[in-house]
């Protein structure tokens, strides 16, 4: 199973905001609904083997699993609606249960660190950056489970950038251009797909 786990700096932990502003008052909310729209969504159907795990300000983080998942339309304002919809429901998560708002989305009080340690034996962790070494140089079967790590509009902190030097498995940049997070998830399900590049 592949994983996305996005880091979202300024995002909401409470479920009072407008969907008709998430560029703003929401934190960039528009940005990271496209990367969960993008980890998930092909052509007519879903991916059930990904898993979204969108940390809210290193204190809450909403996961998503394909296989349950319901009502995830290709489009940020929706995708919104359900983020708002698990907030909504952050009380009923207490210490390590989480509330279960949907089907296939769950809430959970943990951060960046917790949710890191929960999933770390699931694959190899990918911290994705600019700076990285080429996926390209790296075995594809290696990557088939994979943890990628990104970032929203903001750079990693000081401390998540520790973090993930001292857990993540590989570095790596998935071309010679900056991609916004929702491409490189685009690219990285590619490349996967493609077994490196190889097949098509």
């Amino acid at each position: 199973m592949r994983q996305f786990v996005l880091i979202g700096h300024d995002v909401p932990t409470t479920p009072d905001f407008s969907l008709d502003d998430l560029a703003g008052g929401a934190g960039r909310l528009d940005a990271l609904c496209r990367s969960i729209t993008s980890a998930f969504v092909t052509s007519h159907g879903i991916r059930e083997s990904v898993r979204v795990h969108l940390v809210a300000r290193d204190r809450l983080t909403i996961s998503f699993d394909g296989r349950d998942l319901r009502r995830l339309n290709p489009d940020e304002r929706s995708t919104a609606a359900l983020v708002r919809t698990a907030l909504e429901h952050r009380d009923e998560a207490i210490g390590a249960l989480p509330a279960d708002p949907s089907p296939g989305i769950e809430l959970y009080r943990r951060g960046f660190a917790g949710t890191l340690e929960e999933i770390a034996a699931d694959g190899p962790i990918v911290h994705l950056h600019e700076d990285g070494d080429a996926v390209v140089d790296v075995d594809a079967d290696a990557l088939a489970d994979a943890i990628f790590v990104l970032s929203d509009h903001r750079d990693f902190t000081d401390a998540e950038a520790a973090l993930l030097e001292d857990a993540a498995d590989y570095r790596l940049r998935l071309g010679p251009e900056r991609l916004h997070a929702d491409q490189a998830i685009t690219v990285a399900h590619h490349y996967l797909d493609t077994e490196g590049y190889e097949r098509f």
